[in-house]
């Protein structure tokens, strides 16, 4: 069963979730690095943490999927929101320099072909930041955060995903260290405690985040030959008087690839 988008939305506008949203806004900050002048995609629900970088991107877009349903964002503002299928999102290749994943990856039927999409469109020299639900926290077995349902990943199972599907992981690390019943509390003691816990206690971060870059290898495809038997005219010395000589091509011995490159590349 697949949440809708309103859920998410009621939520970070609940006071627990404005909380949450103010932390987990600063830890993609710091991941994402300087925004400015750079093309900024969301994928999944992430309009709530796009906002801080609209004034210095030159692009910031988020994809909702049609599962999920979709919301206007900004209010104010033409629409910045696509419906798009995440394993097929219509953009270019190479269209974002940062792409954030979170509250998507643990709801894909595919996490496999959402991540090489999100290979393609992500730009070569690119960043992706990943946000996924912390299997050995505590928060995953709550049903009333966003952070109890879907698939829960761990650290490990997170960045062999990205591994198998063409990414180096960066760094990964716990972000929402804050237990459950302090986030009805002040701003400042939530920041302190997420710096804290998150360093020294890990386990019971909500999340697991993770920066990866592309991998990016020089490979020539190899073609399978066919065997092919084609004749050609060769027309030698003048016009008058001079007869065509036919030049047989014949049939070839097909290329095969090589033995260690099962899909036919070679590195």
């Amino acid at each position: 069963m697949f949440p809708h988008v309103r859920d998410f939305r009621d939520f970070y506008e609940r006071t627990e979730g404005r909380l949450i949203r103010r932390v987990l806004s600063r830890r993609l900050r710091e991941a994402v690095g300087d925004a400015g002048g750079k093309r900024i995609l969301a994928i999944g629900f992430g309009t709530p943490f796009l906002r801080p970088f609209v004034k210095s991107a030159v692009t910031t877009v988020a994809v909702m999927s049609g599962r999920t349903g979709a919301v206007i964002w900004p209010r104010r503002a033409p629409c910045r929101v696509v419906i798009a299928d995440e394993t097929e999102m219509p953009f270019p290749d190479r269209s974002f320099d940062r792409v954030i994943l979170v509250h998507g990856l643990e709801w894909s039927p595919n996490p496999q072909a959402l991540m090489r999409d999100v290979w393609r469109v992500l730009a070569d020299d690119g960043r992706l930041v990943v946000i996924a639900p912390n299997r050995r926290s505590v928060w995953s077995a709550l049903d009333r955060t966003p952070f109890g349902h879907g698939r829960p990943y761990s650290r490990g199972q997170l960045n062999a995903l990205l591994r198998e599907t063409l990414f180096t992981p960066v760094w990964s690390g716990a972000a929402l260290a804050v237990p459950p019943g302090a986030t009805k509390g002040s701003v400042t003691f939530a920041r302190i405690f997420e710096r804290v816990a998150a360093r020294w206690f890990p386990g019971i971060a909500a999340l697991i985040m993770a920066t990866a870059v592309k991998q990016i290898y020089g490979v020539t495809p190899i073609a399978k030959a066919l065997p092919v038997k084609s004749f050609a005219e060769v027309v030698s010395g003048s016009s008058r008087g001079a007869h065509p000589r036919a030049v047989t091509v014949r049939e070839g011995t097909p290329r095969r690839p090589r033995a260690d490159s099962p899909s036919g590349c070679r590195r």
